[in-house]
């Protein structure tokens, strides 16, 4: 199993209900085209501009949420990001500020 995390950073000036109008859609989108190569796919959207819920950190988190995507194997994977140049791509670069993605093994303990 592999799993993909992407951290996103919207757009300049977005206001992050317009931002996560546009992830869901994205996401979306993306699930049409990666569905055959994807196991598992779910996208986390920060609740609020300013977390002021119990356990907040002191300084702002840079992110403005994260999506995860399984895939059964390197195969899968390589399938579904065999197109450098897709309209998902050029959707994420349009309202997005930066992103970054972190290939991991994941660990469950529940």
């Amino acid at each position: 199993m592999i799993k993909v995390v992407w951290f996103l950073k919207r757009a300049e000036g977005l206001p992050l209900t317009e931002f996560r109008e546009w992830w869901l859609g994205h996401a979306q989108d993306v699930l049409n085209s990666q569905q055959a190569h994807l196991s598992g796919y779910v996208v986390n959207i920060r609740a609020d501009d300013d977390d002021t819920a119990p356990g907040a950190t002191s300084d702002d988190c840079e992110w403005d949420g994260i999506a995860e995507q399984w895939f059964a194997d390197r195969a899968a994977f390589e399938a579904a990001y065999s197109n450098p140049s897709s309209a998902t791509r050029a959707d994420t670069l349009a309202h997005t500020s930066r992103f970054s993605r972190l290939v991991v093994d994941e660990t469950r303990l529940r």
